[in-house]
């Protein structure tokens, strides 16, 4: 029944932001509500989406999303040569099972990036 789920990330700048996820973070623009100053945005990167709206600084919280991908350790090498800044237990493989690495975007939604480790890899644990 359910297909797909598409979070509101919430920013103060929106352009900023849309600079920081296709630059930084390798997103593509998929949509805009406005093209010359956008409240609403779309990004896309594979078969992920997340949609992004302006907020008022009342009005922001804290978000964390967690982001299957297919190698974390490639994204992550990728980010490093784009300067991104990940956090500080940097790419790791966790006591729950899943090879991962987080960042904060702009305006502190917490990204986190993961791939479950296979049965031999938690065996080497």
């Amino acid at each position: 029944m359910f297909k797909a789920t598409h979070p509101i990330l919430g920013t103060r700048d929106i352009q900023a932001a849309i600079a920081f996820y296709t630059a930084q973070l390798g997103f593509n623009l998929a949509f805009s509500d406005q093209q010359d100053s956008p409240n609403y945005v779309g990004f896309r990167r594979d078969a992920v989406e997340l949609h992004m709206q302006f907020q008022f600084e009342h009005e922001m919280s804290t978000i964390r999303l967690r982001l299957l991908v297919e190698d974390p350790d490639a994204l992550f090498s990728e980010y490093r040569q784009r300067g991104v800044e990940c956090s500080s237990n940097g790419l790791r493989s966790t006591p729950w099972g899943t090879r991962e690495f987080a960042l904060y975007d702009l305006d502190r939604n917490a990204l986190t990036f993961y791939r479950n480790l296979t049965g031999a890899e938690k065996m080497q644990r």
